[in-house]
């Protein structure tokens, strides 16, 4: 059976307030085209699906048109909710989108039941289990005292292990959506530490052939059998250097017989660009940005008016600036920098801040302001 591994894919999710439903919608087609070009059997999508719990319409139509063109090329899909999913609206239909090969598993009551899939070896059960947050999954699972990440999975594994127990010859693909040690955040993943200890280690999934995880966004290999798919898409700047890839999985009659990565397009490259507005705007050495999604750090010696707007005249899709002038402060907490100065002073640095070093006529201004203020202030 050939399996190929996806998760996150986080469908309505913004960058830097940029809507990304059409770059999502184009690397979800080429998710479709692997598919197809591999004869892929089975794919399985290890949570996120939406990055929110009420996805907009929009998001939803670029969702369901990614799942049926991945069906009519010829692939059963198995999914399950991460945390960034509502699992009851995600799994509303499910046992009617079975019916047409889509496999929904967000019931914690239903982690233990498979989706038993066949190819000429045998069957191959598929146990999806949604995110399990510690203070609610305890008590779905009836285990009070469970209360980590760790404890939870352990108590969601045992049962799959146990219905394992009963099915000899059967191969087993685990989808899970957790933080499992020896894995590396990217930066754009919303922690899941609510609820105890966020890490869950990788001896939690022994006893299966393979362990599909979701919830980090870089591809990532925990051990042989057990990985991260990462995200089809770079979902901030931190993750610019990426290659975004699925996995594919060959079961054979023995279980796990290999594994491929295969790399996805770059839909949009990122890029970080550093230095004065003026040399950003000329020079030819960042001609190779001005199709990416720009983050740009000013290094003016005075802040920039209407900086961002000069930005996308060159660089279209600039979507996050930054001023750092020379010589600029360390950051510190707003009470650390204000502590023992007086209210002119604060301003003083404010406008040192914002506008660079005030002269001496702004001085004399915010000296008779203040002074002003003074003598009108209630006694």
């Amino acid at each position: 059976m050939r399996i190929l591994h996806t998760s996150d894919w986080h469908v309505g999710r913004t960058f830097h307030g940029v809507d990304l439903l059409a770059d999502q919608e184009r690397v979800l087609d080429a998710v479709a085209e692997l598919v197809d070009a591999h004869g892929v059997d089975v794919v399985v999508l290890a949570g996120d699906v939406y990055d929110r719990a009420v996805p907009s319409a929009e998001a939803v139509g670029v969702c369901t048109r990614a799942l049926e063109r991945i069906r009519a090329a010829g692939a059963v899909i198995v999914a399950t909710s991460g945390n960034h999913d509502s699992a009851p609206r995600l799994g509303a239909a499910a046992s009617f989108a079975a019916a047409g090969g889509l496999h929904l598993r967000t019931r914690i009551a239903e982690l233990e039941h498979p989706v038993l899939l066949k190819d000429e070896h045998g069957a191959v059960a598929f146990y999806g289990l949604p995110f399990l947050e510690p203070d609610s999954a305890r008590h779905a699972l009836g285990e009070p005292g469970a209360r980590t990440h760790a404890a939870v999975l352990g108590v969601a594994m045992d049962r799959v292990r146990a219905d394992l127990a009963g099915r000899p010859d059967v191969r087993s693909v685990v989808l899970a959506h957790a933080f499992v040690v020896g894995g590396e955040a990217a930066g754009s993943e919303r922690s899941i530490s609510v609820g105890g200890a966020e890490t869950v280690p990788a001896d939690v999934f022994d006893g299966v052939d393979y362990v599909a995880l979701g919830h980090l966004h870089s591809p990532q290999t925990i051990s042989e059998r057990v990985r991260y798919s990462g995200s089809p898409l770079p979902y901030s700047f931190g993750e610019r250097a990426q290659h975004k890839s699925v996995w594919l999985i060959d079961l054979d009659a023995g279980g796990l017989a290999e594994v491929l990565r295969l790399d996805l397009p770059v839909v949009r490259r990122l890029s970080q660009l550093q230095g004065t507005l003026p040399e950003l705007l000329s020079d030819s050495a960042h001609a190779h940005a001005e199709d990416d999604y720009v983050s740009a750090v000013l290094t003016d010696d005075v802040r920039p008016l209407d900086a961002m707007r000069q930005l996308q005249q060159r660089f279209v899709f600039a979507v996050h600036l930054e001023w750092r002038p020379p010589g600029g402060q360390p950051e510190l907490h707003y009470a650390e920098r204000v502590r023992g100065r007086s209210d002119a002073e604060v301003a003083r640095s404010f406008l040192a801040d914002v506008r660079g070093v005030p002269g001496s006529a702004e001085i004399t201004l915010l000296e008779r302001a203040f002074a002003a203020g003074t003598q009108s202030a209630p006694q």
